[in-house]
């Protein structure tokens, strides 16, 4: 049973930790959402840790920046760990490849420093990685189906930095890496995964809240997130409680008519295989 509720701050006492998505919960990539930045300043406020854990293709390093500039303060955070963190280690156990990437120039801070030589000739390669889509503008997962053909061909694995399918930027659903990632499963190809709902990345999480108030019983453990798949199915296996955040890449679907839809809810996470806690329409 997935419990409604108005506020972070009914269920704080709860939990001493919590693992909080960024994209669609803290901001929408072109500025923060400020209740849900000021409800996790009173979590710390409280005495909580919040380990942000984000699906995003790139190393910890440079996220906080784009938090300042997004709106979101650090009073708001304690630590990162991100998906392109936990996805280093396996590329760099795969050097010096040579590699066959796909993304974006702005992902380039992902691959550096790991002793990956790269080709653009896929026969050449060794195995494939994604961060995104090279212009998530413009193209669709489809685009890549007779790359992915080939390197299924070779059996080549496929080592993707974003499990996440879509992200909302702004008000429109840009496609990510995850979904590449799908279609190269479809294939019969072996996709390798670090991020939310995989347990890399959530081991990552554990040791940095662990570095911060040692050892903390899982169900003092809150984890925040709008996607059934990633957030809540990651912190189903990880064995903490989750909090659906339905207005994130779900929106549309669980809020009709500016009301949320219990029964949408449901459905979108029983299609997930997923079980939350607690659900809100938004952070705050």
């Amino acid at each position: 049973m997935t419990d409604l509720i108005d506020s972070l701050d009914q269920i704080a006492d709860r939990y001493d930790a919590v693992l909080c998505d960024l994209w669609g919960v803290v901001h929408n990539g072109r500025r923060a959402f400020p209740a849900a930045v000021t409800a996790l300043q009173r979590f710390r406020a409280r005495g909580g840790t919040v380990v942000l854990i984000s699906n995003v293709p790139k190393p910890r390093d440079p996220i906080g920046g784009q938090l300042d500039r997004l709106g979101v303060g650090r009073d708001a955070w304690d630590e990162i760990v991100t998906s392109g963190d936990a996805i280093r280690a396996e590329l760099a156990r795969r050097a010096p490849g040579p590699m066959y990437r796909i993304g974006p120039g702005e992902d380039d801070v992902l691959w550096a420093g790991l002793g990956l030589a790269e080709t653009r000739d896929v026969a050449a390669a060794g195995f494939l990685a994604i961060s995104g889509l090279d212009d998530p503008l413009a193209q669709t997962p489809a685009d890549y189906l007779p790359l992915l053909a080939a390197a299924q061909a070779r059996g080549l694995e496929l080592l993707c930095a974003n499990p996440d399918i879509v992200v909302k930027v702004g008000e429109r659903l840009i496609w990510c890496a995850g979904a590449v990632g799908l279609e190269y499963d479809k294939l019969g190809g072996t996709t390798i995964l670090a991020g939310k709902p995989h347990p890399p990345i959530y081991a990552l999480a554990e040791t940095e809240l662990q570095a911060r108030r040692g050892l903390v019983d899982k169900s003092r453990i809150l984890a925040i997130g709008d996607g059934a798949s990633t957030d809540v199915l990651g912190a189903n296996r990880y064995g903490v409680d989750a909090l659906f955040i339905a207005s994130g890449i779900h929106g549309e679907a669980l809020i009709q008519d500016g009301a949320l839809s219990i029964t949408a809810v449901a459905q979108t996470l029983a299609e997930a295989g997923a079980q939350a806690r607690y659900v809100m329409p938004a952070l705050g």
